[in-house]
């Protein structure tokens, strides 16, 4: 061992990712992308520690330190327990009733949350990956959703209005009651298997050709034949 790596006791040493939240200590605690859901973590002091993208679904924080501590894109549902008087929905992570108006989610992996009760006006979610999410309700206006997949993603009564939906795949979505009406552009979206869109599909279909016949790479099809497929399978 060179005096160096003995120095940053690199023998020791492990990926963030992979930090358990009773090994952190010292000045530097990173946990940065580790899995710990369903964890009861115990009086364990966080203050400080790095924990943007931490798996906290269904943990208990309760007796937890967390003052200064970076969760932002940390994931939480309605079964995570944080301590009593601690405000999570500011703090840039992403669950229930989270606060995320503009915030930069472009590319996250967000499959199978609960975000009823988010805030996502405005957000930018190009890329991101929300299959599966329950979105029920959720104010999505002005967000920018081009390339974002929400294949079977439940968005029943959620607010699409100002949306930039360009590749958006909804393949399997439930929009029933969405609100699509004045999206700034659907080029390339595909909506087959979806339900729920009747009310809405030939108001779609009347949008500029440029977007309805455009066509996807990934699904290899047009938004047109899309919507007609979504009209096989009500």
């Amino acid at each position: 061992m060179t005096p160096l790596d003995s120095k940053l006791q690199l023998a020791h040493w492990l990926p963030p990712e992979r930090t358990r939240p009773e090994t952190l200590s010292g000045p530097l605690k990173d946990a940065r992308g580790a899995d710990w859901s369903g964890l009861v973590l115990g009086s364990i002091d966080l203050s400080g520690a790095l924990l943007c993208r931490v798996d906290l679904r269904g943990s208990d924080l309760s007796s937890c330190v967390l003052e200064g501590a970076d969760l932002r894109l940390a994931r939480y549902d309605s079964k995570t327990v944080f301590p009593e008087g601690f405000e999570i929905r500011s703090t840039g992570a992403v669950g229930p009733g989270a606060r995320l108006n503009g915030a930069f989610l472009n590319g996250a992996n967000l499959r199978d949350m609960d975000l009823r009760g988010t805030n996502l006006m405005g957000a930018y979610l190009s890329g991101a990956d929300l299959s599966g999410c329950l979105l029920d309700q959720v104010r999505l206006v002005g967000a920018d959703l081009r390339h974002a997949v929400l294949r079977g993603a439940r968005c029943r009564g959620t607010r699409f209005g100002s949306c930039q939906l360009d590749f958006a795949d909804f393949r399997g979505a439930d929009l029933t009651d969405a609100g699509l009406e004045g999206v700034e552009s659907i080029r390339g979206a595909d909506f087959s298997l979806t339900t729920g869109l009747d009310p809405l599909r030939s108001q779609l279909l009347s949008r500029p050709i440029q977007e309805v016949d455009c066509w996807n790479p990934l699904t290899r099809q047009s938004t047109r034949a899309s919507l007609d497929a979504a009209a096989v399978n009500p």
